[in-house]
């Protein structure tokens, strides 16, 4: 019975570490992808300005809106402009979507 309980602990412990690696990696990911599609405008960090200062610093979008509803328009394509800049119009895949969200909310300010 021991044995059973140590192994199911064990079990969990490793799927537990694997959870926490698949979400770092998804962080990691959406990092990779914020500074190759977005850092040229928005401050992608917890820190820093926007290299245009018209784009929002990505560390303050929950403050304008929930980021979850930031998943529709990066499916189907963010179009905005800041500041007289056309955006360019970007349209990711579900699992970039997830990644980019996972990043975006580590770096929130509270």
């Amino acid at each position: 019975m021991r044995l059973a309980l140590a192994f199911l602990i064990a079990m969990s412990c490793a799927a537990s570490a694997r959870d926490a690696s698949s979400a770092n990696d998804a962080v990691s990911r959406g990092r990779a992808i914020a500074q190759a599609n977005c850092s040229r405008c928005h401050a992608i960090g917890a820190k820093g300005d926007s290299p245009n200062p018209a784009s929002p610093p990505f560390r303050t979008l929950a403050g304008k809106y929930p980021l979850e509803n930031l998943e529709e328009a990066l499916a189907e394509g963010i179009v905005v402009g800041h500041g007289g800049l056309d955006m360019p119009r970007f349209q990711f895949s579900p699992a970039q979507i997830d990644a980019l969200l996972a990043y975006l909310a580590t770096i929130q300010k509270k």
